[in-house]
């Protein structure tokens, strides 16, 4: 499922219209993308948006198979609810 078939799905569920539910999808997503920077953003049922610092390290292109410095850089990690799981 694609962003513009979760809006129509919602709106079909809630009556809304669909512009006023794409405004809403894109507002959620920008505050959880604001907040999980500076820390994490748990959704009871869905599960844990948290940030994570990945360390430097050697990696391999492989087109040319030549080693390459991979820097360190923060990163997303997301941990399912365990209703979530469930399914």
């Amino acid at each position: 499922m694609n962003k513009a078939e979760l809006v129509e799905a919602v709106a079909k569920s809630t009556g809304f219209a669909k512009s006023q539910i794409d405004e809403i999808l894109r507002e959620t997503i920008s505050v959880i993308g604001k907040t999980v920077k500076k820390e994490p953003v748990q959704l009871v049922g869905l599960g844990t948006f948290k940030p994570v610092k990945r360390k430097a390290r050697t990696g391999v292109n492989p087109a040319t198979g030549a080693k390459m410095k991979i820097p360190a850089r923060k990163a997303l990690k997301f941990t399912a609810s365990a209703n979530l799981k469930k399914l």
